[in-house]
């Protein structure tokens, strides 16, 4: 087994592989995701400390989901894509896709993260890692830039300081012929309120960048899609049959923020054209 000691918003990553893999051992999975499962059992790491309980297990499992489908639908159109899973952690993505050969896939995340990486996941035609910080831009000079560009990025956004993360957007768009984005946002009063989140607060990590309207990212060329909020991307007709088995309490909380619009935008998922 693979000893991990990560520090900061580092260890929030192996909150969201424990979420997923506790999804995948509901008797109906949002997810499903059966790598993550695989890859929990070959690291050495106390997760019981991530403290991520059922409820927080579905919402990274539904956020994921989402993600997963518009990935899908966007290399259906172009199979001949370049894929940038940015702060990929040690999620299993380019697995749960099996995206065809002719789909060059880049997981860039730091390099110790990426070295847990190729001890844990197998190599696959196609399929590239990258260990640099994201905002150390020289790793963009690597990429192929002639073909169109599938950007996606989960949970991430939050973490980069906004003079960071704006300059990062423009570098993407200015790099691709054309492309979509994939990410999820926290507005600025979910950074304010960040220490309510049990997976931040427990990790020790900090957010910074606050994003109030997708509309926000016209300024650096990305034009909004689609845009699912916390109301949204979590209620019945995405989680489908596994409803049923979400507790009680999150029943009655994706309930409330139906009616409190600051709380439904606390959290956003979008889709971004360039």
């Amino acid at each position: 087994m693979e000893k991990v000691r990560f520090t900061e918003e580092k260890a929030t990553m192996l909150a969201t592989l424990y979420g997923r893999a506790l999804d995948n051992r509901r008797e109906k999975p949002i997810l499903g995701d059966q790598a993550a499962e695989a890859a929990l059992r070959q690291i050495d790491y106390n997760f019981a400390e991530l403290r991520v309980k059922d409820d927080v297990a579905v919402t990274v499992a539904v956020r994921a989901k989402v993600i997963d489908e518009w990935a899908a639908q966007y290399l259906l159109e172009h199979p001949d894509a370049i894929v940038l899973h940015l702060g990929c952690g040690m999620d299993s993505r380019v697995f749960r896709l099996d995206p065809p050969t002719t789909v060059t896939w880049f997981d860039i995340d730091y390099p110790d993260v990426i070295d847990l990486r190729r001890k844990i996941y197998p190599d696959r035609e196609g399929y590239q890692t990258i260990g640099t910080p994201i905002t150390a831009f020289g790793w963009l000079d690597h990429i192929p830039s002639d073909r169109p560009a599938l950007i996606v990025a989960e949970g991430l956004t939050m973490y980069l300081k906004p003079d960071d993360g704006a300059e990062l957007l423009r570098r993407l768009v200015a790099k691709f012929p054309t492309g979509q984005l994939i990410c999820d946002v926290f507005s600025r009063l979910g950074i304010k309120l960040q220490k309510t989140n049990p997976v931040v607060r427990r990790s020790g990590s900090t957010l910074y960048w606050g994003v109030d309207d997708p509309a926000e990212f016209e300024q650096y060329g990305l034009h909004p899609i689609t845009s699912l909020d916390a109301s949204e991307w979590a209620e019945p007709d995405v989680l489908k049959e596994s409803f049923s088995d979400v507790t009680l309490g999150m029943k009655l909380q994706l309930f409330a923020i139906r009616f409190i619009p600051a709380m439904r935008r606390i959290a956003r998922i979008g889709r971004w054209s360039f």
